[in-house]
């Protein structure tokens, strides 16, 4: 019987009575919803709180490696070359010449690029460079022609050629065969088409034996450095300069001066001085995550999702612990003294960027010390987050699993309390059906007592 017909009997308000008192059962779900919800901001909170420790660790791991503080850079006058630095790098500043740049031999030959350079099928293009390196490509598959022939050649670069084909105004197609890398030593000592005549009369090559091929020798880059005479198969040239790498755009004659370029290798306080503004803003992030997950509003008399736990609070000790460090001796022992201080009513960090620059230029030694050891801020920051961050028993992954947990219990409760709730219902239901029915019995025989009565009362009147 639907819950709609129940109360025709009886004439009481029934779906109002039921719903009024499924709001009442409900009123126990609700207490468990509310329960899940605030372990769910309690899941989300330690969620934000791993998220700006994990920055903040990764900011640990580079302020603790000693390359970071072995940063350079190096610049050049002109347009001619491109420099970089690594931290091998030694400061210096050096005269460039470029006089040269490394280029690929170039084969070239000329001939109709629909014509049928053989009869025969199949064969192998086998090809050995200067430095004596042989590799081979099959020819299934390709047609015997120009295009064909490049189609095959660009099939495998193991080869060490690239082809290519290009056709003038005049109507003439050239077959063009690069090496893939400039330089002498990777110049094509031999090209041979292997069982393949007619393919090989048009496409074999040796040093000594062009076969009709038009030949651009490779060459070698030249440059001074200082005076000094340096030749590269490639126009990337490194270390001829301590950590410097030096990219050959041009032969100086050629730049905009037209002078050789003055290459400068410096270090590099702009790259420290960053990353160490990275620290202060990783830091302060952490800070106010957890004071935005720990406040309570006094107005509103309201937590937060973390508000009352011991975690969040113990983290921010551990990090204010790892980052006081101080060194026995320098002009720079400490964060304060780097122009780094801890605002006491906020915990925010506060920095003062040109003491910051001015340390770190007048004394980069005892800033790198600083941060860079085994016990400097860097580790220290490694090791008290990783207490927080280990996967398999750090404190915020136990934390985070005991949550999970107690959200999968709260469902199993939340599912049970349901179940007792629509059970309940039911009960109430057939309660209310039974009451109807009742009463429609007790109507019956109250009408039926009345009609005899009445019928009685008739009769005694008759006589």
């Amino acid at each position: 019987m639907a819950i709609s017909s129940v109360g025709v009997g009886s004439g009481l308000p029934v779906d109002k009575i039921l719903a009024d008192l499924r709001k009442v059962e409900n009123m126990s779900l609700a207490l468990i919803q509310d329960r899940k919800s605030a372990a769910e901001a309690r899941l989300s909170g330690y969620s934000q709180l791993k998220s700006s420790l994990d920055a903040l660790q990764g900011i640990g791991k580079k302020l603790a490696d000693p390359a970071v503080f072995s940063a350079y850079k190096a610049t050049s006058s002109n347009e001619a070359i491109q420099v970089t630095a690594n931290n091998k790098s030694i400061a210096g500043s050096y005269d460039v010449e470029v006089k040269h740049l490394a280029t690929a031999q170039r084969l070239t030959k000329t001939e109709d690029r629909t014509k049928v350079l053989s009869d025969q099928e199949g064969g192998k293009i086998s090809v050995t460079m200067e430095n004596g390196d042989t590799h081979e490509v099959d020819l299934d598959g390709f047609e015997n022609t120009m295009e064909g022939m490049v189609q095959a050649i660009n099939s495998d670069p193991k080869l060490g050629i690239r082809a290519t084909l290009i056709n003038d105004d005049g109507g003439k197609s050239h077959l063009v065969i690069s090496s893939s890398k400039t330089g002498t030593a990777n110049s094509v000592s031999k090209i041979e088409v292997k069982d393949n005549d007619q393919l090989n009369d048009f496409l074999g090559f040796d040093a000594n034996n062009t076969n009709s091929f038009t030949v651009r020798a490779a060459q070698n880059a030249e440059l001074s450095i200082d005076g000094i005479t340096i030749t590269s198969q490639s126009n990337t040239v490194e270390n001829a300069i301590e950590g410097v790498t030096l990219t050959l755009n041009q032969t100086t004659s050629a730049s905009e001066n037209g002078k050789p370029s003055r290459v400068a290798v410096t270090r590099d306080d702009a790259a420290t001085s960053k990353l160490i503004q990275e620290f202060v803003t990783a830091y302060n992030n952490l800070n106010s995550t957890i004071a935005a997950q720990t406040k309570f509003d006094i107005d509103k008399q309201q937590g937060s999702a973390l508000t009352g736990e011991a975690l969040p609070r113990r983290m921010q000790a551990d990090m204010r612990e790892a980052i006081s460090h101080n060194l026995s001796n320098g002009d720079v022992r400490n964060l304060s003294q780097l122009g780094i201080k801890i605002n006491p009513s906020t915990g925010v960090m506060e920095l003062d960027q040109k003491k910051l620059d001015e340390a770190i230029k007048e004394n980069y030694s005892d800033v790198a010390k600083l941060f860079t050891g085994e016990k400097a801020i860097g580790q220290r920051l490694v090791d008290n987050t990783e207490t927080y961050l280990k996967k398999k028993d750090g404190l915020l992954a136990l934390t985070s699993d005991s949550i999970t947990k107690n959200i999968k219990d709260i469902d199993k409760q939340m599912l049970a309390a349901e179940t007792r709730i629509e059970t309940t219902m039911e009960a109430y239901r057939k309660q209310f059906s039974s009451l109807d029915k009742m009463m429609s019995d007790m109507g019956g025989i109250s009408n039926y007592l009345s009609q005899q009565l009445s019928m009685l009362g008739n009769m005694s009147d008759k006589k």
